[in-house]
């Protein structure tokens, strides 16, 4: 090259600041690593599957559970409304035969007088109400039965007091009406006379 000729001008190299292998250097000389995605190993991925596929199956655990606890709900409810409906059926059933034989009580009144038919019906009417009774009492109907009792205000309504020389203060004289309970439960007092001392 002869001296008319230019020599083109090279910028000096600057400094890298990177490496192969994506490594950079800082004023300390340590280098790091870039971000990039991150490896699973095998075993590891086998193993985030496997909780997956136990999520999924604890979610569809869940969704039937729940469709069934939703179905309980609603039977139960209808079922309770069908009790409260319904509540006194077996009552009701144990009843019927009295009505059939009130009817057939009612139908031998009111057929022409023959000889005997008073008693017959005295007898019939007897066992209507024997019947009566056994059912109610199986269905937990209780008489108050107060006549000579001492009187309780917890199972006797007091109408009166009657002055008495027999029958010691306090006690039942008389009784109007009979008192019943339902097991434990008061339905109704017995209506009473009660005795009073004599002036």
């Amino acid at each position: 090259m002869t001296h008319n000729e230019k020599e083109p001008l090279q910028s000096p190299a600057p400094a890298s600041s990177q490496e192969s292998g994506g490594e950079s250097t800082g004023d300390g000389g340590g280098s790091f690593e870039a971000d990039g995605p991150m490896e699973v190993s095998p075993e590891e991925l086998a193993e985030l599957r496997a909780q997956a596929e136990k999520s999924a199956e604890n979610w569809d655990k869940f969704v039937r559970l729940n469709a069934d606890f939703d179905n309980f709900k609603k039977r139960a409810a209808r079922e309770r409304q069908e009790a409260i409906r319904y509540a006194n059926e077996s009552l009701l059933e144990k009843l019927i035969p009295v009505l059939d034989n009130f009817e057939m009580a009612l139908q031998a009144a009111n057929a022409p007088q023959q000889g005997g038919s008073a008693d017959a019906l005295k007898t019939g009417v007897n066992m209507i109400a024997s019947q009566l009774k056994s059912a109610v009492a199986e269905a937990g109907l209780e008489e108050i039965n107060a006549a000579g009792q001492a009187f309780n205000p917890n199972l006797h309504e007091a109408v009166s007091q009657q002055e008495s020389k027999d029958v010691p203060e306090g006690q039942v004289l008389q009784q109007l009406r009979k008192g019943y309970k339902l097991r434990d439960r008061l339905i109704r007092p017995a209506t009473v006379v009660v005795s009073r001392k004599a002036s």
